[in-house]
C-alpha cells in the first residue's frame, strides 16, 4: 500500500487530495498543528480513515518525526499562510511558514526518506506584475505581496533540493482554484456566501474592492488530480495548472447574483480599503505542458463551480437560520 503525507490537509486542497488518494487505495497521513484546535469540517466523511500526526512547518524536529512515522512514498506540502491580504500585516509569519517552512519539510524528507516524491504547492501569485501573458513555467516571477515573495522562495528551494540532492521534488504553479470548501476570506467564497445571505434576507450589501482584477479560476477538485499526476512521472518537473481562461471579479459577481435571480449592481458597494497595496491585475495560465505531459485538463467550468458554491452556501445559511433561537412567545 502506498503511503502519502499531506500538510495542510484540513484546508480546501488538502481535503480534496486526501479523498482522492484514499479512493486510490493510499494510506493517508495528515499533519496537524499541535497548538491548534483541529477543524475537520472539510474531511468529515473520511477523517477516521486518515492517520493523524502532530507537527508544524516551523519546527524541523516535528517534521522529522512525522516523516519517520509515516515513511511516505509521496509528500504533499499544501500548508501555508495562504491569504494574500494577511501577508502585508503579517509578513514575518508568512515568510516563516510559506517560505522557510518549505525548507524545513524538504530537509526532513532529505534526512529521513530521501526517496520520497515531494510536491510543493506553488502559486500564480509568484507572477504578480506579469511580464508576459499567458504565464507559463518559464515566465519570470515578479511577486507583488509578501505571500507571493514567500511562494517564490518555496518554489526555488524546491528546485534547489531537486538539483542539489537528486530528490524527486517538483512544484505545481497553481492558478486560482476554488470550491465550496474555500475559506470565507477569499473573494470567490466571500461573494457566494454574500449572495446566499442577500437572497435569504439576512444581509443587505456586499462591500468589494477592485472589480476589474482578472483571474484564471478553476475547480480545486480538478487541480488536486494534477498534483498526483506530477508525482507519477519518470522525472520531476514543474507545471502550470490553470484553465487558460480569465474572468474579472465583476463577472464573478454577475454570474453568482444572476444565478439566484438578482442584479449585483443593486447590492455591491465599492470600498477603497479593500484594494490591495500592490495590485495584481491579470493572471492567465498556459497549461499546455500539463495537458501534453500529464494528460490533465480541467473538467468543471467556471460557471458550474460558482453555481456549486452558491448552492452550498444557500444550504449553509438556511441551516444557520433554522438553528437560530426563536424569541419567547409573550402571553
Amino acid at each position: 500500500m502506498r503511503r502519502a503525507l499531506i500538510t495542510g490537509i484540513t484546508g480546501q486542497d488538502g481535503s480534496y487530495l486526501a479523498e482522492f488518494l484514499l479512493s486510490k487505495g493510499y494510506k493517508v497521513y495528515g499533519l496537524r498543528r499541535r497548538t491548534s484546535t483541529p477543524n475537520y469540517e472539510n474531511l468529515e466523511a473520511v477523517k477516521d480513515d486518515i492517520e493523524w500526526l502532530s507537527g508544524d512547518l516551523t519546527d524541523l524536529a516535528s517534521l522529522i518525526g512525522a516523516v519517520h512515522l509515516s515513511e511516505p512514498h509521496e509528500v504533499y506540502n499544501l500548508a501555508a499562510q495562504s491569504f494574500v491580504e494577511t501577508s502585508w500585516p503579517q509578513p514575518l509569519l508568512t515568510g516563516q511558514i510559506t517560505a522557510l517552512g518549505v525548507t524545513n519539510l524538504l530537509e526532513a524528507v532529505r534526512i529521513v526518506q530521501p526517496t520520497a516524491r515531494f510536491y510543493q504547492a506553488s502559486s500564480s501569485e509568484m507572477f504578480g506584475k506579469v511580464v508576459e501573458t499567458p504565464q507559463k513555467e518559464t515566465t519570470p516571477f515578479y511577486p507583488r505581496s509578501p505571500y507571493g515573495a514567500s511562494k517564490v522562495y518555496g518554489h526555488w528551494i524546491t528546485v534547489n533540493y531537486r538539483e542539489s540532492f537528486d530528490m524527486f521534488a517538483c512544484s505545481g504553479i497553481l492558478f486560482n482554484h476554488e470550491s465550496p470548501r474555500r475559506g470565507i476570506e477569499f473573494v470567490t467564497r466571500k461573494v457566494t456566501d454574500a449572495v446566499a445571505r442577500i437572497k435569504l434576507g439576512v444581509q443587505d450589501k456586499l462591500r468589494m474592492g477592485n472589480l476589474e482584477a482578472k483571474r484564471d479560476w478553476g475547480f480545486a477538485g480538478d487541480y488536486v488530480k494534477a498534483m498526483w499526476l506530477m508525482l507519477q512521472q519518470e522525472a520531476a518537473e514543474d507545471y502550470v495548472i490553470a484553465t487558460g481562461e480569465t474572468r474579472t471579479v465583476r463577472e464573478l459577481l454577475q454570474i453568482a447574483f444572476h444565478y439566484v435571480g438578482l442584479n449585483y449592481e443593486d447590492y455591491v458597494t465599492i470600498d477603497p480599503k479593500l484594494f490591495r497595496p500592490a495590485e495584481v491585475d491579470l493572471l492567465l495560465g498556459d497549461c499546455h505542458k500539463a495537458k501534453t505531459k500529464l494528460g490533465w485538463k480541467p473538467e468543471v467550468s467556471f460557471e458550474e463551480m460558482i453555481r456549486m458554491m452558491v448552492d452550498s452556501d444557500l444550504r449553509k445559511v438556511e441551516w444557520e437560520i433554522k438553528k437560530r433561537p426563536r424569541p419567547l412567545a409573550v402571553h
